[in-house]
This record gives C-alpha cells, sequence and structure tokens, in this order.
C-alpha cells in the first residue's frame, strides 16, 4: 500500500543495490580473527621477562581467512576500527594507528547464572539433545498459568526435566536485577527505575531467552514494550560482542604449542533481525536503543533523520489512537538497514555483512531475498540471527503476511558463501544446521489470529521454550453504548476449507431474504435503508461484489462498494450515493477500514459478513457509524440493528467480541444457531 520515496538508499551507499556488499571503506569487522599487533607482543613478553626472568616465548601468529572484497588487517585484538581509522592509499589499506596500547574495556567475566551463559554457553549438552529430538517430533508439553489479566501457555519440549517455570515466577522489579553489561545497567536503571506490572510479567520470558507471542499489544503500551526489547536486544549484542574480542585476545596472546577451541560466532556478524511495519517504528526502535546505549557518536544520523522521520501531524485528534500509532509519522512500509555497534560509536547504513542489528519491514527484507537478478539474491546475511523481534504483527498481517512467512523460511539456513567465516570458531550448531533451535523469537500483536499461532507452532523452536500470553476478553459489543440488538447466527461448516462457501450460501440463502424486507421505496426525507455489510476478506468482497451485480436476486437492489483498492474518487462517490439513499446497500471491506478508517454516515443496519481480526472495528462501527444516524435524528434507536455471520472456525474472533466467558457456549451450543444480544 506504501511505497518508499524515490532515490532512497537504503543501506551501504547511494546506490541501493549494494547496500549489503562486503565494507569497502576500511573498517574492520571485530568477529574476524586477527593478527597480534607486535608493539603489544613485545610490551607484554618484557613484561614476563621482568617477572619471571624467563626467555620470552615466541607468540603464535594466526592467519586470518582472506575477505572477499577487502585486504587483509593488521591491528590489536582488542582494538576497535571505528576508533583507530583506516585509510585507502592506492588500493590498499594501512594501519594508522600510532601504536600504543589499547586499553582493556571488557568488565565482566563469565557468569554461570547468566541467561546469555546458560542459553549459548554452559549448557547441558545432553538435555539439549533430548529437546531438540522432541521438537522436532512436535512433542511439547504445555502448562497454563493464570495472573489478574493474562492466561500464559507455557510450552517446554515434553523430555525436559524441568519447566523451568521457576524463571518466570522470579519476576524483576528493575534493570538492577538483570544480567546486564555494565555500559547498559546505569541508563537503563536511570531511565527504567523500576519495571511497570506489565514489563515484570515479561521480562523473565525476554531476558530467559523464551520464545514468546504476546497478543496484548496497545498504543499505550508500546513504550514499555520496546524498552525491555531493546534492552535486551543490545545487551545481546554487546555480550556476543565482547566475547569475540575477548576470545581474539586469548587467541593473539597463547603459544605455539596451546591448543585452544574458542566457538563465540556464527557464520555471519547479525545477531539481531527485528521486523517492523513503518520507517517510523524503526526511528522510535532505533532512538530507545540510543537513549539505552549513550553512544559518543553516531554516523550517518542526518541521512537516517530525513529518510525515516516524519514530525508533521498528519491526523485529526479524532482518529482512533491506535491508527495514529501506525500511520502518524513516516509511514513507508518497504525499508532495510543495518545498526553497526563499536565501543563508542553507531553507524546507520552498515553494510548486512558488518551490521550487528538488522531492521527491516517484511517487505523490503524480501526484496532483498528475492531480487529479480539471481546474482544478487541473498540470504545468508540471516544465516546466523539469535534473536529476531516482530512488532506491531497485526498491522503486518493487514498487509501480506506471506512476507513474513516468507523471511521466517529463510532464517538461520546454511549459507551459500563463506563470507570470510572462520569456521574454527563457528559455533558447533551452526555447523549442525541446529541454529534454529537456539533462536529466540519474541512477537507482539493486538490480538491472536490462526496465522499467529501456525508461526507460533510451526518457526518457534527454541529449546528454552516459548510462551503464549492471551488477555481474558470481557466483549466489544458491552462497550457499545447504545441500546440496540446485536443477533450472531451461527454457521457449521466441516472445515476452514470449507468455510468461504458455507458463509456464501449462508448468506444468499439466509441473510439476502431478511434484507429484502428492509428494501422498501425510501423515505426521501431520510434517505434509504442504508444498509452496510462489513467484509473481512477482499476475496470475499469480490465474490459479494459480483453476486450483487448479477444475481436475479438482487436485480432490484442498488449498492455501492469500497475496499481498498477502490479509488478515492470512487469512494467519495460510493459514500455519498449510500448517504442519500441512491444506493441502498454499501460493501466495505476490513482493510479499508484499517488503513483509511473512513467514517460512513447514513448507516442503519450492519451486517458482518465475517468479524473483524481487530475488536476495536466492531465498537467504531457499531457505535460509530449507528450512533451518528441516531444522533442525526435519522433514525429511532428501536429501528438499527447488528447481523453477524460466525462459525466455529471463528472462535478467536468471536471470543473477542463476546467475551471469553460467552465464546465457548456459542461455539458448543446445540439448541440453536442464533443468539441475541442487547448492549
Amino acid at each position: 500500500m506504501r511505497s518508499a520515496p524515490n532515490g532512497e538508499a537504503e543501506n551501504s551507499s547511494e546506490d541501493s543495490e549494494s547496500r549489503y556488499e562486503d565494507d569497502l571503506d576500511g573498517e574492520e569487522d571485530e568477529q574476524s580473527i586477527v593478527k597480534p599487533n607486535p608493539y603489544n607482543i613485545l610490551l607484554q613478553s618484557l613484561q614476563q621477562e621482568a617477572e619471571q626472568a624467563e626467555p620470552r616465548k615466541k607468540k603464535r601468529k594466526l592467519d586470518r581467512l582472506d575477505r572477499p572484497n577487502s585486504a587483509a588487517i593488521e591491528t590489536s585484538a582488542l582494538d576497535d576500527a571505528d576508533e583507530n581509522p583506516l585509510k585507502e592509499a592506492n588500493g590498499q589499506e594501512e594501519d594508522t594507528t600510532d601504536g600504543a596500547p589499547v586499553e582493556e574495556t571488557l568488565d565482566e567475566d563469565e557468569d554461570s547464572s547468566d541467561p546469555f551463559e546458560t542459553h549459548f554457553g554452559s549448557f547441558d549438552e545432553n538435555r539439549v539433545f533430548e529437546c531438540i529430538q522432541n521438537i522436532d517430533q512436535n512433542s511439547w508439553r504445555v502448562e497454563k498459568h493464570q495472573n489478574t489479566v493474562d492466561r500464559i501457555f507455557l510450552s517446554m519440549p515434553s523430555s525436559a526435566k524441568s519447566t523451568n517455570t521457576h524463571y518466570y515466577q522470579n519476576k524483576s522489579k528493575s534493570p538492577e536485577n538483570l544480567k546486564l553489561k555494565k555500559r547498559l545497567a546505569a541508563a537503563a536503571q536511570s531511565i527504567i527505575p523500576s519495571f511497570d506490572e506489565l514489563q515484570r510479567e515479561l521480562v523473565p520470558y525476554v531476558f530467559n531467552y523464551s520464545d514468546l507471542l504476546f497478543t496484548s499489544r496497545t498504543a499505550q503500551n508500546a513504550a514499555s514494550l520496546r524498552y525491555i526489547t531493546c534492552l535486551h536486544v543490545l545487551n545481546h549484542v554487546f555480550k556476543t560482542r565482547d566475547r569475540v574480542l575477548k576470545n581474539n585476545a586469548k587467541l593473539a596472546n597463547a603459544s605455539d604449542g596451546d591448543e585452544l577451541e574458542l566457538r563465540d560466532q556464527g557464520f555471519t556478524r547479525p545477531r539481531v533481525l527485528l521486523l517492523l511495519e513503518t520507517r517510523q517504528s524503526c526511528a522510535e526502535m532505533i532512538e530507545t536503543m540510543m537513549r539505552l546505549c549513550e553512544p559518543e557518536q553516531q554516523e550517518n544520523k542526518k541521512r537516517f533523520q530525513d529518510g525515516y522521520t516524519n514530525n508533521e501531524d498528519k491526523f485529526a485528534e479524532d482518529r482512533p489512537e491506535d491508527f495514529r500509532e501506525l500511520f502518524e509519522g513516516n509511514d513507508d512500509n518497504d525499508f532495510r538497514l543495518g545498526l553497526k555497534f563499536t565501543r563508542k560509536t553507531v553507524r546507520y547504513f552498515s553494510p548486512f555483512y558488518t551490521s550487528d542489528i538488522i531492521l527491516a519491514s517484511p517487505l523490503g527484507l524480501r526484496r532483498i531475498v528475492e531480487n529479480d537478478d539471481p546474482k544478487k539474491r541473498d540470504h545468508d546475511f540471516l544465516s546466523s540471527i539469535e534473536v529476531v523481534i516482530v512488532d506491531q504483527a497485526d498491522a503486518m498481517l493487514q498487509q501480506n503476511w506471506e512476507h513474513v512467512e516468507y523471511v521466517f523460511s529463510h532464517l538461520n539456513l546454511q549459507p551459500r558463501e563463506a563470507h570470510g567465516c572462520d569456521f574454527s570458531r563457528v559455533r558447533n550448531w551452526y555447523l549442525d544446521g541446529h541454529a534454529r533451535f537456539w533462536r529466540q523469537t519474541i512477537i507482539f500483536s493486538a490480538y491472536n489470529t490462526p496465522e499467529l499461532n501456525n508461526l507460533f507452532n510451526s518457526s518457534l523452536l527454541n529449546f528454552s521454550g516459548k510462551a503464549k500470553v492471551q488477555p481474558e476478553y470481557d466483549g466489544s459489543y458491552l462497550s457499545v453504548n447504545l441500546p440496540l440488538k446485536q443477533t450472531f447466527s451461527r454457521m457449521n461448516p466441516a472445515s476452514p476449507a470449507a468455510d468461504p462457501d458455507a458463509r456464501f450460501n449462508y448468506f444468499t440463502s439466509a441473510i439476502i431474504p431478511s434484507l429484502t424486507r428492509h428494501l422498501q421505496p425510501a423515505d426521501p426525507t431520510i434517505g434509504g435503508p442504508g444498509i452496510l455489510i462489513f467484509i473481512p476478506s477482499y476475496l470475499d468482497f469480490v465474490r459479494l461484489r459480483n453476486y450483487f451485480a448479477s444475481s436475479n436476486a438482487t436485480q432490484n437492489i442498488s449498492f455501492g462498494s469500497v475496499s481498498e483498492y477502490t479509488d478515492m474518487p470512487e469512494v467519495r462517490r460510493a459514500r455519498a450515493h449510500f448517504f442519500n439513499g441512491r444506493h441502498a446497500v454499501l460493501l466495505y471491506t476490513g482493510r479499508a477500514h484499517h488503513f483509511r478508517r473512513y467514517k460512513i454516515r447514513g448507516v442503519k443496519k450492519v451486517v458482518f459478513y465475517g468479524l473483524p481480526d481487530n475488536p476495536i472495528f466492531y465498537r467504531e462501527i457499531i457505535e460509530g457509524f449507528l450512533g451518528q444516524t441516531i444522533a442525526e435524528g435519522r433514525v429511532d434507536a428501536a429501528e438499527v440493528g447488528a447481523r453477524v455471520m460466525f462459525s466455529k472456525w471463528d472462535a478467536l474472533k468471536l471470543e473477542r467480541i463476546v467475551g471469553t466467558r460467552r465464546v465457548g457456549g456459542m461455539l458448543r451450543d446445540k439448541e440453536g444457531d442464533t443468539f441475541d444480544f442487547i448492549s
């Protein structure tokens, strides 16, 4: 629905086609094994001679694998390329450092109680292997927990000796209780002195590297979720980077006879993937990261702000809050961006293969992976992703969910090229093709859907378990402040595949005859019948539009239609004809309401051909459209009403509309298929 601005360069250069090539500007990748600096070796050996009066030991030189499109670089093992700029001369890179010893900045040793260690380091190999076997067999043990608001379904591989429930019962009250890098801890404590109730509930899952599907995201709690996820992401990136630098130092100082096996890397550098819906959400995520990590320098920040932020208010305050949160600012959903972190600097638009974090929309990332030019197709940069964050998954469902599924299908695959990888440093589970079992996936959505459940079941395979958090619903119909009748009619298709035909047959045989009773010649003083038919699926919309245009049963019914693809002049014409009565029926799609939030006037009766995924839509259509007609005096409150079609395959949608306590009875009741509610 939204396209990228012309001329936007997404990553490493103004040429968007080379956005993820190897870094050619002389910047070093800290994850490569580097040769020791002779000056540092001399200082260390002199110190040893002074203290031990022993002959200076010969240090082992470590040969760096050649990286494509870049020359070998010599620097101190603990040095940082961004702190010691390199320049190119005649196509060769030279070290411009002054030879001064580098100060040790790696401040913490391994902590066996740190979830980072227990998940990626000192885990029980036998237990993990058993868990992986059971995950492959889709064998999970599920526990249900309940708090004051949410239902929590905790799934663990059935062979696990413990469900690790104690992890989730010991809720942290503040960042002080977490195993954070020191460079993050102070800023986090300052910005988040104490966790709110929602953060305390989710922090154990997030920071213990469990998978999480959270289906209660709102515009109000978005900032709370953003802070804990950004804190977790930065903590993971910094710990991973420092581990690599520490091991570089160990190898640089090792003697010829030492045999060190230090497996601390994946095939490629990127560790974290954030799938976001708009550039504005990307800007908000990065702004939160910058507040937490407080870098001294931010390279290419101006370019980032110009391309990703828009502080102008595009919508009036009367628009719903969730709509303004999604579409305010820069709502372009075709983007991808690499972030590289060093000790003091953050670089925006870093090439993917030298990035620590990739932020992208599903569409933007798919265009890289599925390039029209076979030579430019690439997904190797996704091979070593260890943390995935999906924010506003409900908005992605309103776009093309296939993009999300496509991205997940290309995560943690074996790379096609080496990309300068030192395989002696690659963790064993990458070599074994088991990286997906270590990957943590966190999904935030405003509600749950069958698509999200399918992703949860098929792609969230973490051996540390996974949690699904769903709220208890009172029901949207209770929030409708109108004394009107809402009738729910149940269909009984045998399977989800049979649902579309069963729905259409029920509509044509049961709903259309009842509507024709209201299609009497209109009183010109009050307008036409005003029947709005809400259709969530575009395919169903096309089917009904063709039916109204060609069926004998509807040949005397004038109708208009508004979908997400309808041109604005046609939208204005359809709305005007519906309001003044020239059209008795208006067909209206769910995605049109999602993207535009039209205010349709003249609505007197509503038929829900299917329930909306978003329960807010139900209230807006019932209370907003019907309520406005009553307020204008065009109809009496007793004359308006709503008719809802549903089947057992709509259970998740129905629960949000009628409430958790009522949905079971409506789906299982054998005494009748019609349920009336008076709000």
